[in-house]
C-alpha cells in the first residue's frame, strides 16, 4: 500500500464531507428548536415555512450523507445490498447474506440514493437558508449549564454549595 493512497484521500475527503453535513443538521435542529420556541412565545408567529425550508434541508443532507456512505464502501471495494443491507465484495453478481442478485454494472458505479422529498433541496440550497438569530435577552432552557446565563449558573452552584453546608453537620452530628 502506497504511503498516498488515493483511494485514502478519496474516503478521508468523503468521511469530513460527512462530518460537516452532521453538523449542519445539528445547526437546523436547534434552528428549528429556536422557531418553534419563538412561534410558542408568540402564537400569532407563523414559522411553519421556516421551519419547513430547514426540514427540507435536513432530509437533502440526509441523503447527500447515505450517499456519502455508499461512495466510501465503493471505494474500499465493496457495496451494499439493497434488500438486506448486508455489505459484499464488488465482484458478487449475488448477495452473500440473502441471495438477492446485484444489477449489472454494480461493481462498476454506486447507486446513489434518491431523496424522499417532494421537491428535494441540494445541499447548496440548503447552506443559503437563513440561520435564526440568536436573541442576548432570549430565555435559555433551564436544564443546561451550556445554554444558561453565567449569573444562573453560578447562583444555582451557590444554593447548592449551601445545601450541602447544611447537610454537613447533620452527618457529623450523627457519627457523633
Amino acid at each position: 500500500m502506497a504511503l498516498f493512497d488515493p483511494k485514502s484521500k478519496t474516503i478521508a475527503q468523503l468521511q469530513k464531507s460527512t462530518d460537516e453535513k452532521n453538523v449542519s443538521i445539528n445547526h437546523y435542529f436547534d434552528e428549528i428548536g429556536r422557531l418553534y420556541y419563538g412561534q410558542y412565545r408568540d402564537a400569532s408567529a407563523d414559522v411553519s415555512k421556516d421551519i419547513n425550508s430547514r426540514c427540507d434541508a435536513i432530509t437533502a443532507l440526509y441523503t447527500d450523507i447515505e450517499a456519502n456512505k455508499l461512495k466510501i464502501l465503493f471505494e474500499k471495494g465493496l457495496k451494499l445490498c439493497t434488500t438486506c443491507k448486508r455489505e459484499n465484495p464488488l465482484d458478487h453478481a449475488f448477495c452473500s447474506s440473502c441471495g438477492a442478485k446485484f444489477p449489472e454494472g454494480s461493481d462498476k458505479q454506486v447507486d446513489l440514493p434518491v431523496s424522499g422529498t417532494l421537491n428535494p433541496i441540494s445541499s447548496e440550497e440548503a447552506a443559503e437558508i437563513p440561520s435564526v438569530p440568536i436573541d442576548a435577552d432570549e430565555e435559555k432552557a433551564p436544564d443546561s449549564d451550556e445554554t444558561m446565563p453565567v449569573e444562573t449558573v453560578l447562583e444555582e452552584a451557590e444554593e447548592e454549595s449551601d445545601v450541602e453546608a447544611v447537610k454537613e453537620p447533620d452527618i457529623q452530628e450523627r457519627s457523633l
